[in-house]
């Protein structure tokens, strides 16, 4: 077992050791309310549902026919139709995963083609805690899962984790922890396999670009913001990083999230001597892969005035029906690498 501390052993560790960063004089956040679901663009809604339901023990919230004005929030003409399912883990009321399969809409892209994390733009992974990963690990390549690197383990300080990104349909990217010891927070809900998200990661251009954009624009706190990074040996990562350039890969992260707790952050990686390709410009429907992320706000017009007030020039609000929730007043910002999140107001 090697030590090697990277973005996910860095969060892990900081659970145990507390709150670590730079700190900024900040606004207010404008929810307090971790994100409510991630939507996922796919080309087969069953198989990919399986290895969440199969393995995880994910249900059914709601399954049917996508609203046209939901389409139409999407920016996709009046042709379009798609087919959506609600998945939850047991007993969680947030985190839900939202798989959405669009048709008629002409060709659909990857959002991310290939795994490099070098590539910036859009969303990486979606970030879970597991329980027995290695045994997922094997229940998963059954099922025509896969991943880029073997499962790592690793430590650092007290904590001992295995770790993995598994690559699904559609290129989507499951990135399970499983922390061998200690134990988790009593603060993190309890699951018996896969968890309901917690975190889901993008690949930036420019640490500080986002950071202006999570903390000065959306008021979020700071989980961490830490130095820029090189392993001091050579070791297999998740990130799938070629093992001779470990230990000369320079790379930096910040985590964010609207106020403490254990879910609903957002975390980025910017590496600073590997150059990929940008796929900012491919984060949006009815593109394949991770879509965006929902936040819920009590009030959708104060909100938008408070985003106009830091800045913010374009808004474009839309009524939409969006079950299991039913009828929503919401509106879509993008990250500066093209991630969507979503902000809504139930109006039922």
């Amino acid at each position: 077992m090697r030590s090697f501390p990277f973005y996910g052993l860095i969060l892990s560790f900081l659970i145990l050791t507390g709150h670590s960063g730079i700190h900024h004089i900040k606004p207010d956040p404008i929810t307090d309310q971790p994100w409510q679901e991630v939507v996922i663009s796919v080309t087969d809604i069953d198989r990919t549902a399986e290895f969440f339901k199969k393995i995880g023990g994910f249900k059914e919230l709601y399954r049917g026919q996508s609203s046209k004005s939901s389409i139409q929030h999407y920016g996709l003409t009046a042709d379009a139709s798609a087919e959506e399912l609600l998945l939850s883990a047991e007993g969680s009321d947030v985190g839900f995963i939202r798989l959405i399969r669009f048709d008629n809409v002409g060709t659909k892209k990857p959002m991310r083609p290939g795994s490099r994390a070098w590539d910036t733009g859009c969303y990486f992974s979606l970030m879970v805690r597991m329980k027995g990963l290695r045994q997922i690990y094997d229940e998963a390549i059954q099922m025509g899962w896969w991943t880029e690197t073997p499962v790592a383990q690793i430590s650092f300080g007290e904590s001992r984790l295995d770790v993995v990104i598994f690559k699904g349909p559609d290129g989507i990217q499951v990135q399970g922890y499983d922390r061998l010891q200690p134990p988790l927070p009593e603060a993190f809900p309890k699951f018996d396999r896969i968890s309901q998200p917690f975190n889901i990661m993008q690949m930036i251009k420019n640490r500080e670009n986002s950071r202006k954009f999570f903390v000065d624009l959306l008021g979020f706190d700071t989980f961490f913001y830490g130095a820029p990074f090189t392993a001091k040996e050579e070791a297999v990562t998740p990130l799938g990083i070629p093992l001779n350039f470990t230990t000369k890969t320079k790379y930096r992260t910040a985590i964010y999230y609207p106020v403490a707790g254990e879910l609903g952050r957002v975390e980025m990686i910017e590496f600073m001597d590997i150059k990929g390709l940008d796929h900012s410009d491919k984060c949006k429907a009815p593109n394949l892969g991770l879509l965006s992320i929902k936040y819920p706000v009590e009030d959708i017009m104060q909100t938008k005035e408070i985003l106009k007030a830091r800045g913010q020039e374009s808004i474009d609000m839309s009524e939409i029906e969006l079950q299991p929730y039913g009828d929503v007043s919401i509106f879509s910002l993008s990250s500066p690498d093209g991630a969507i999140i979503e902000f809504y107001e139930r109006k039922n």
